[in-house]
């Protein structure tokens, strides 16, 4: 009997799943006010959410059954009924879910998930582990706690390469935890430092979780990668410095030996570490100097690790490589099937305008920027326990970083913020994956585990506090590198009376009701209307690279196929239109680029360019029938020949124009 209690129970709760979907389908349970009169929506989400907990779902199945739930019980034409018919004019909700599936192929930097992904897993599998930590010894093991500085440092350096956390843990602390208690540390401080260590991994670049933010949180104004990764370097190094710090503490109660220095020795271990330590100094290298982008770095990453792993390392054969590239394969789609789902889930967030509630509720309590970054850390907090990483970013960056824009607060800092966070959420039941790993790997019940873990925690919290309220740390590097701006950057101040109001903070963004109208005047505009907006504006740039990198168009006719390619990428928002016109009568000068850029800027705030558009617009190359290097005649050459109707005529004035002929502006003169 006992052993069919457990079968019997979840059929019990799948019964009471199926059953739940029956009621939705039917409009019961909506919420009053919308068709089906009755309410209980929520009581029927919770139901879903326990029957899945007891089912033992994984996280992605749970999102999507809440997003299609929510869909049914909520959205307008979401219904069984209306999927279930050949007829053109039935409009089924549903395609929502594979419709995002389509929009993320759209993502450039998507594409750089799966490289990283596989040359981590390349280099995983070879011996890049132990020439890490061989060479952190050699550079450190002299010190105080040098064996446990070691550690950390091969854990930052091989989490760098690995893009994975746990992947860390198992590498470097199946390999450093019996050194460590061999040495003579304590058991539970040798396994707290190395579970710890190992969740630097997603702050360091490249962080796979950090591109996973760049695309969900940059829907508005695209979030710059490049920036982000740099923006991760300091804080990470930080936090491994506090915990070096403790060990150099501990090792000076506890451990008396050291290893010797020896020069020699440094320099056989960077010899033979040269390559693994190599990969974050090329990839973040190549991406700073412009020579690739974050993508390309990701494909060359893969190429390099193949090269290192199979030829000089010589650690793996071509024969190892497809179960390398399965198991990666595994990885990727258990990412790429929770962000569809989080997608949908998010769409469902937008139709409802819940970031629009989120703002006024947050806006409405008058909060300071330093107490709203206090209350998204203890959220946070409360998040990275009980989701993975991937998952909170996908489901509630889109819903805090434009509150935190309307508050001043730059989005790389709420990145490298977020990251911070969700790491500690690696270290903290119930869902803290390193904890996990750890009890494995080592044989030791969770409770000790746990235990092990709690004073690293404690130096992980004035990690968090420091990067959150001194934004320098994160954004310093940015600045001087990568914005031209100074090193110093300080928290926004709290406007006098508190922050605006919702109507003055979402006009506020860019500027934009002057530019892009909403259609209403009495109505404010919405965090949809926004993103929205600023997407389509976005968008203009992508479309002018299709047209420049299409060799069947001839220079001549760039400016009309760009804009009549407006259609097909759904730019249809009049504010944008108008912008663009503009640009467009001016056509051929060098005025009509540098409109578009102010007035895209302006919307944007952020230094928005465009090399396509630029090209397209910036010479006479983008005026029909005109040359890209041609240059404007000079004031004693005549000028262009006109169509016949305007052509001089006697008497025209002493510069030689015709009256009423048009100017360069498009303006009558």
């Amino acid at each position: 009997m006992k052993a069919r209690f457990p079968t019997a129970s979840k059929v019990v709760w799948l019964a009471v799943l199926v059953g739940v979907f029956v009621i939705a389908s039917t409009g019961y349970a909506a919420p009053e006010g919308t068709e089906g009169g009755s309410s209980g929506g929520g009581v029927l989400l919770l139901a879903a959410l326990a029957a899945m907990i007891a089912l033992g779902s994984p996280l992605f199945v749970i999102i999507g059954v809440l997003a299609a739930l929510s869909f049914l019980l909520y959205g307008d034409d979401y219904t069984f009924s209306s999927c279930a018919t050949l007829d053109q004019d039935s409009i089924c909700g549903f395609e929502t879910f594979p419709s995002k599936m389509a929009e993320l192929s759209k993502k450039p930097v998507l594409l750089a998930i799966p490289f990283f992904v596989v040359s981590g897993a390349i280099m995983s599998a070879g011996d890049i582990a132990n020439r890490l930590v061989a060479f952190a010894r050699a550079m450190v093991g002299w010190l105080p706690g040098g064996l446990a500085i070691a550690t950390v440092g091969g854990c930052v350096f091989f989490a760098a390469i690995s893009g994975s956390s746990p992947v860390t843990v198992i590498a470097i602390g199946t390999m450093m935890y019996p050194a460590l208690t061999k040495a003579g540390y304590k058991d539970t401080f040798s396994m707290g430092i190395v579970t710890t260590a190992g969740s630097l991994g997603i702050l360091i670049p490249p962080s796979i979780p950090m591109l996973v933010f760049a695309i969900v949180a940059g829907a508005g104004a695209p979030i710059d990668v490049g920036e982000l990764f740099m923006a991760g370097i300091l804080p990470g190094a930080f936090i491994a410095g506090l915990l070096s710090l403790y060990a150099i503490f501990v090792a000076g109660r506890t451990v008396k030996e050291r290893d010797t220095f020896s020069l020699k020795e440094v320099y056989r271990a960077f010899l033979d570490g040269f390559w693994a330590v190599s990969l974050p100094v090329l990839i973040l290298g190549g991406i700073y100097t412009g020579l690739f982008t974050a993508t390309e770095a990701a494909a060359v990453s893969v190429i390099y690790s193949l090269v290192v792993e199979l030829y000089i390392h010589r650690t793996l054969t071509w024969s190892q490589i497809p179960k390398v590239l399965a198991d990666s394969a595994v990885l990727m789609g258990t990412l790429l099937i929770i962000m569809a789902l989080a997608f949908g889930l998010n769409d469902f967030l937008v139709d409802q305008q819940v970031p629009d509630l989120a703002v006024e509720w947050i806006l409405g309590m008058d909060l300071t920027p330093i107490q709203f970054l206090l209350i998204v850390n203890l959220f946070l907090l409360v998040v990275g326990a009980l989701m993975d990483s991937i998952s909170a970013i996908l489901v509630i960056a889109p819903l805090l970083t434009p509150i935190a824009a309307q508050l001043g607060i730059d989005p790389v800092h709420m990145g490298v913020i977020f990251i911070v966070n969700l790491e500690i959420g690696y270290l903290t039941p119930p869902i803290g994956i390193n904890l996990f790993v750890a009890s494995a790997a080592f044989e030791k019940p969770m409770g000790l585990v746990i235990k092990s873990v709690l004073p690293f925690i404690g130096l992980m919290f004035i990690g968090l506090g420091v990067v959150t309220y001194v934004p320098t740390l994160s954004l310093g590097a940015v600045n001087v590198f990568l914005r031209d701006k100074p090193m110093y950057e300080g928290l926004p101040e709290a406007k006098p009376g508190g922050t605006a109001s919702k109507e003055d903070a979402l006009a506020g963004l860019g500027d934009a009701n002057e530019g892009l109208p909403s259609g209403d005047d009495d109505k404010p505009r919405t965090m949809v209307d926004i993103t929205a907006d600023t997407t389509q504006l976005v968008s203009l740039c992508f479309l002018a690279e299709d047209v420049v990198d299409d060799d069947d168009i001839k220079p001549e006719d760039r400016v009309k196929k760009w804009r009549d390619g407006f259609e097909d990428e759904d730019i249809d928002n009049p504010g944008v239109i108008d912008i663009a016109d503009r640009a467009i009568e001016k056509a051929g000068t060098p005025e009509a680029y540098k409109q578009l850029q102010t007035e895209v800027d302006g919307v944007l705030k952020t230094g928005w360019e465009c090399e396509a558009l630029e090209t397209i617009l910036g010479g006479a190359n983008g005026a029909a029938g005109g040359d890209a290097n041609e240059e404007e005649p000079a004031e004693d050459e005549p000028a262009e020949e006109t169509p016949a109707e305007e052509k001089p005529a006697e008497g025209d004035d002493a510069d030689g124009e015709p009256k009423g002929a048009v100017d360069e502006s498009g303006d009558p003169q």
